[in-house]
Order: structure tokens, then sequence, then C-alpha cells
């Protein structure tokens, strides 16, 4: 048996009370930095943490990159780590629909206390899809593992209630009309289109939302968009 660390013996760590926010970055400059920013401090506020600096380091200069910005009792942290996805999915992305439940109170915040989201990411993957959906007590679909959902039913968008306000996703609905919902998992069915949405993928397309007794094939669309927030980062 190993002896913890020192640096390890601290609630940050032992129990996940610290707040991040994922940005990504292109040629070493922070997109959307001041959104992130408002949104950590927002988490802060909540988690009685410090308020999260606002000057950040000098980037390395990755064609595309992940800054996660860290914020615990100790002051506010930086890892900056190349963004390499791979190949763009032209044919979209399938999306399981897990079993697994986020904290409630925690749901609406990005926090060191991360496990639902990483369980349900796993069994995605067994699953076979590239992205897990979480759902709450009540059985409505309320987030992603990585991701935002953003669905398209009856002809309107739709954004699950419940779950993390995404950044990425807030910003591929510039200037859109669409409405914040519960979405009941029983309501999938009648889902026509549907899309990821995250600083690590940019807007995706899906292509297929499987789970129990579930296996909807949807058109696939990508987005025509510049914007280097929502792109593929090829």
């Amino acid at each position: 048996m190993n002896i913890l660390p020192a640096l390890l013996d601290d609630p940050a760590w032992l129990h996940g009370a610290s707040a991040f926010s994922t940005v990504r970055t292109r040629r070493g400059e922070a997109l959307s930095w001041p959104a992130h920013w408002a949104r950590l401090a927002g988490t802060c506020t909540f988690l009685s943490l410090p308020v999260p600096e606002t000057q950040l380091p000098t980037l390395e200069a990755f064609a595309w990159g992940l800054l996660r910005v860290t914020v615990t009792a100790g002051g506010t942290f930086a890892l900056h780590r190349p963004l390499t996805p791979g190949p763009r999915p032209a044919a979209g992305v399938r999306v399981h629909l897990t079993d697994i439940q986020p904290q409630p109170q925690l749901a609406a915040h990005k926090t060191g206390n991360y496990l639902p989201y990483r369980l349900a990411a796993q069994q995605a993957s067994s699953a076979g899809a590239f992205e897990g959906w979480l759902i709450d007590a009540n059985g409505h679909v309320v987030d992603g593992s990585r991701t935002s959902p953003l669905l398209e039913i009856g002809g309107r968008l739709v954004l699950p209630a419940g779950g993390l306000p995404g950044l990425t996703r807030a910003a591929s609905l510039q200037g859109q009309d669409y409405k914040v919902r519960q979405v009941p998992a029983a309501e999938l069915p009648q889902v026509t289109r549907a899309w990821i949405c995250g600083a690590g993928v940019g807007i995706v397309p899906v292509q297929e939302i499987s789970g129990l007794e579930l296996r909807l094939s949807l058109p696939v669309q990508w987005p025509e968009t510049q914007d280097w927030n929502l792109v593929w980062p090829e």
C-alpha cells in the first residue's frame, strides 16, 4: 500500500471540492474565455471557492488545444493540451442513453465531483457509442458525459433542462429560436434530428440514439459554420 502524497491530502482531490471549465484554444488563443470565466465564477460562488483568476498564462500555439482551468481552495490552475480528436465523423456519431444520474444539486455546474459522467461515458463506450446521455431520477434526459445535447422535436429546437448550461451549444443557437424544457426519455422516439455540442468536438450531428428498447436512426446534417468554437478541430 502506498502512502498518499501530501499534495493529494486535500478536499479538492479527496472529495471533488473543485470547479473547472474546459476551453477550446486556437493558435494559443483561448476562445470564448470571458463566457467560460463567468460560468466558472458562478460555480465557485456556489461552492464557496475563491473567485477564479482572469489572467491566463501564455499558451502553447497548438493548432487546436483544450485548456482546463480548475479552481480549488488553493487557487486557480491551468492545464493546456493539444486537441486531436481524429478525422471528422462525416456520417455523424452514435449516442447511448445510459441509466446514470448526475448529482441533482451539482448538475448545473462543472465540478470535481465527476464520477457520474465518467460512468456514463463507460456505458456508452461499452455500447459502441461516441457519447452517453444521463437521466435524472424522473427519467428525463439532462446532459451528456462530455457534451451538451441539442434536439429537434416537432420541428423545434429543444434544450433538455436539468444539466450544464453548455457554452458551445449556446454559441450554436445564436439567432435561432429554441425552447428549454424537460425531455422524458420516453419522448426520444419523437426526435427528428439531434446534435452534441462541446469544446472538444464543436457541434456534431447524431446518426443514432440507442438505449434500452430504443434504436433511433436520424438524418445527419452538419451545420454550415466557420466559427472556431463550432467546427470539428481537424
